[in-house]
């Protein structure tokens, strides 16, 4: 596991089955789950998850079942993630089958930025590329 990194924004995102979602974000993405709080009876529903993107930052997601107090349709999320690598992702996200929406590209917004775009298996889109910001 990386070192602990302090996230100061959290997205998050609601799943019909959090489980599934929690295995394609560490197989295609390389998230690191750092907490997975299941419902006692039903495992398949997960109240809270915490993941750490290793490069910094952190989402939390759970089962839209198990969050009643913010019910959302899924699939209506959408997340930027920045990395160093975006080839080297891409690659990945192909290989672990992710739907690409838009592929690898040179970004016309910034100089030398790489990007591209997956939806989740729930239908929530993942830009990822080079971009850091200004």
């Amino acid at each position: 596991m990386t070192a602990k990194t302090q996230a100061h924004v959290w997205p998050t995102l609601h799943y019909d089955d959090a489980p599934a979602a929690i295995e394609f974000l560490e197989t295609a993405l390389g998230f690191e789950v750092v907490a997975s709080y299941p419902d006692d009876d039903n495992p398949a529903v997960i109240h809270h998850a915490e993941l750490r993107w290793p490069p910094g930052g952190a989402i939390m997601l759970g089962s839209g079942r198990g969050m009643p107090e913010a019910p959302r349709p899924k699939g209506t999320g959408s997340v930027y993630l920045m990395t160093d690598r975006p080839d080297d992702l891409y690659a990945r996200v192909e290989a672990a089958g992710a739907t690409v929406i838009r592929p690898i590209r040179d970004e016309d917004y910034a100089d030398n930025a790489r990007g591209f775009s997956i939806t989740d298996p729930e239908g929530n889109i993942w830009s990822i590329g080079s971009y850091a910001g200004q």
